[in-house]
């Protein structure tokens, strides 16, 4: 069985999507609209910009989804896959790809998706930190100790794991991490605490555009960040996508059980290879590859 997964935000860089719009009449004409869409140009910020201008979260959501939903289109026939799955904002370009929402519903939610969060980061400084080599529920056990808001948000592969929250209960836990024997425990350059209960605004403002925008089952199984398990039913793809702001991304558990499901390939959609080392990460023995038109 033929998965194919979809990264989320930290995978851009500057010049992605180029070689598709210079090589597709069809791509040439999707980012256009997405420019429409959007209401700026951000296909001249994908291919010509500085990496600054990238990192903004309302250009970096919107922009790997682009690159996602537009190189799976391209691929046509090509593009058969048997199971999706996203990371984080990679859901939406996973259920764009597998025909559960339109191309222009998908970019209009990213984009309320990043607005929403950018305005959540600013109303408390808050932060996230990856955790190397404890155990998950050792992390876990860990924050539940520490005073003030710091949860297990990106369960990214055995032995990492991103803890999100206040800025000073990311550093409390950070310390008692290295105590307990983390090999790090590092503070991310993010905007923000993604995946935590400070979501809470942003959760509560996309639930009412997610529940306004029509969804249809997939053409195949989308395994959700929320449950790790495969979902063909709108209305609760709809509430896992909603749950998903102040959830964590389950994408160990998720990798797992796909292949406990049958998953014997992985193609990853978009840019970067980051979610092939993490599958690797969970089973060294699976072929994994990039998608390329």
């Amino acid at each position: 069985m033929k998965a194919y997964v979809f990264p989320g935000q930290g995978a851009q860089f500057v010049g992605m999507g180029q070689d598709l719009y210079d090589n597709s009449a069809a791509a040439k004409a999707l980012f256009e609209q997405a420019n429409e869409i959007l209401g700026f140009n951000i296909k001249d910020m994908m291919f010509a910009g500085t990496a600054e201008e990238l990192k903004q979260t309302k250009v970096t959501q919107p922009a790997i989804f682009l690159h996602s939903v537009i190189l799976a289109k391209t691929l046509g026939d090509a593009f058969q896959p048997e199971a999706v799955a996203g990371h984080s904002l990679g859901e939406f370009s996973a259920l764009v790809a597998a025909g559960a929402m339109s191309f222009e519903d998908g970019l209009k939610l990213v984009s309320q998706r990043a607005q929403a969060m950018q305005k959540a980061c600013e109303m408390k400084p808050s932060t996230m930190a990856a955790v190397l080599g404890l155990e998950d529920a050792v992390v876990e056990n860990i924050c539940n100790e520490i005073d003030g808001v710091v949860v297990a948000a990106n369960y990214n592969c055995p032995g990492q794991l991103v803890i999100s929250g206040e800025v000073a209960a990311i550093e409390a836990a950070c310390e008692k991490m290295k105590e307990a024997g983390a090999r790090r425990a590092l503070v991310l350059p993010v905007g923000g605490a993604f995946h935590s209960p400070l979501m809470e605004p942003a959760r509560e403002e996309l639930a009412a555009a997610i529940a306004a925008t029509p969804f249809t089952a997939p053409s195949c199984p989308i395994y959700q960040n929320v449950t790790a398990s495969a979902i063909t039913d709108p209305e609760t793809i709809k509430s896992n996508l909603i749950a998903q702001l102040t959830a964590p991304v389950r994408w160990t558990q998720t990798v797992k059980q796909m292949l406990e499901d049958g998953v014997s390939s992985f193609t990853e959609v978009g840019p970067g290879k980051v979610l092939q080392g993490l599958v690797k990460k969970v089973d060294r023995s699976i072929p994994t590859e990039s998608a390329a038109i």
